[in-house]
């Protein structure tokens, strides 16, 4: 379950339209099609995928496969699924439902969770006691944070690192549990699938920027599976809720 080093979330001190004008692509492959032109005959259509290399240049064609087509579709259906139903959730923070731009927030109270960790760190698979989570969700990508306190987040709620294995600064990586999203989904069940996404995941390393927590965070893990989680762990981010809303 490794993550990816680019940060997948526009800064949060960078408008939409800067981001987008100031966002850097660049080609990585070539799809072409080729159909028949004989009019007696049922038309037919052919594939061809060319990678792009660092220069522009096109490499060798090789034929598009069902399997690649089929990724592909399956990618796009779960980006671009139905957009979200029903009653908002109170627990939900922000919604942004535009085709394409979605992007939702919520989150927990503190409360006990079962959680599953790799052999290597040597942490039981059990319930431990978690403070305060907030979830942002865009494009496929999941971020978490930590807040301090019993009570629900309010805007100026300062946010914390997360202190849990698997994430880099909020950026989660997902990898073990396999949890498929409706295509037709309520609020509540969006939430509820990411939330198993992150939770029936194995928890397994530590995220590229280290340990999360002021102490060793397997500590403060196996700390919290008796005795209430220790708030004092939290590091601030220097970010307020406010500024995902």
């Amino acid at each position: 379950m490794g993550g990816s080093p680019d940060r997948l979330f526009k800064p949060h001190n960078m408008n939409e339209l800067t981001y987008k004008l100031t966002m850097q692509l660049r080609p990585r492959a070539a799809l072409i099609a080729y159909s028949s032109e004989e009019e007696r005959m049922e038309t037919s259509y052919f594939l061809e995928l060319r990678e792009i290399d660092e220069k522009g240049g096109m490499g060798e064609a090789c034929p598009v496969t069902y399997e690649f087509m089929n990724a592909i579709t399956h990618k796009y259906t779960q980006t671009h699924a139905s957009v979200p139903y029903g009653a908002v959730p109170q627990n939900m923070l922000y919604a942004d439902v535009r085709m394409g731009s979605g992007r939702y927030v919520w989150f927990n109270l503190p409360q006990r969770r079962m959680m599953y960790f790799h052999e290597s760190l040597q942490i039981e698979n059990a319930e431990y006691n978690i403070p305060g989570v907030i979830y942002e969700v865009q494009s496929g990508h999941l971020n978490v944070y930590a807040y301090k306190g019993e009570q629900p987040p309010a805007p100026e709620t300062e946010l914390c690192q997360a202190p849990f294995f698997n994430v880099s600064g909020a950026e989660v990586c997902l990898g073990s549990a396999k949890v498929e999203m409706p295509t037709h989904i309520t609020f509540l069940q969006l939430m509820e699938c990411w939330e198993r996404r992150f939770w029936l995941s194995e928890f397994s390393h530590l995220g590229n920027r280290g340990n999360p927590t002021r102490s060793n965070l397997v500590l403060v893990t196996k700390a919290a599976r008796k005795a209430p989680f220790d708030m004092q762990e939290l590091i601030p981010m220097n970010l307020k809720l406010k500024e995902l809303l």
